[in-house]
């Protein structure tokens, strides 16, 4: 019997989760939570053999959340569901060394077979999200670049920066001008927008 804790915030897809792994005759759902913050010591009572987590989870991310499990439980393999495809998110999860991650509108006994795979040590990854993340480039802009514009994002004006970072305005200036080429974007807003869907900031 493959032992499963599921973490899913939204009661109504929790429920019916649960129900669908129950009516498979080698899977038995040991533990379920809501919350990121509730997984490790679910886990850690529970002991199960697969983690099926949602990544969009309140308190603590799944991906955060799959990464402690590897650390604590080495036994438990994790699978990631997400409504959302994104190349960024994708590559995060197979850097967190996921065991599965499947996209949550996947049909019932696609989820029941993952949750098998995973079980004995084998790597799931849903075909479209792989392609996702095989497609996406990784990040153009350097640390110094990245922090930059995620201070630029949250409204800081380069005065602020250059304040901030105990550099001129004139190198704020540059660092911002190189982003926007690098991102082949308009400007600077356009810049902060690509760089916040694919993830980087």
């Amino acid at each position: 019997m493959i032992r499963v804790l599921l973490a899913e915030d939204m009661h109504m897809v929790r429920g019916a989760l649960v129900a669908l792994l129950n009516l498979e005759s080698d899977i038995e759902v040991v533990a379920e939570v809501s919350a990121g913050d509730e997984i490790l010591p679910a886990a850690k009572a529970t002991q199960p053999d697969v983690a099926v987590i949602d990544i969009d989870l309140p308190g603590k991310d799944g991906l955060s959340a799959a990464i402690e499990i590897h650390e604590t439980l080495p036994d438990c393999h994790t699978l990631i569901l997400t409504s959302l495809g994104r190349p960024g998110t994708v590559r995060r999860a197979l850097d967190a060394k996921v065991n599965g991650f499947l996209l949550k509108d996947a049909p019932s006994d696609k989820l029941a077979n993952a949750v098998r795979s995973v079980a004995i040590g084998r790597r799931v990854i849903d075909s479209e999200l792989a392609l996702a993340a095989w497609e996406t480039n990784d990040c153009p802009l350097t640390p110094r670049e990245i922090e930059i514009l995620s201070l630029a994002a949250r409204g800081r004006t380069v005065s602020d920066i250059a304040a901030d970072l105990f550099l001129s305005a004139g190198t704020v200036r540059n660092y911002l001008a190189a982003v926007v080429t690098k991102l082949n974007a308009r400007n600077r807003v356009h810049a902060i927008r690509i760089a916040t869907e694919a993830e980087w900031l």
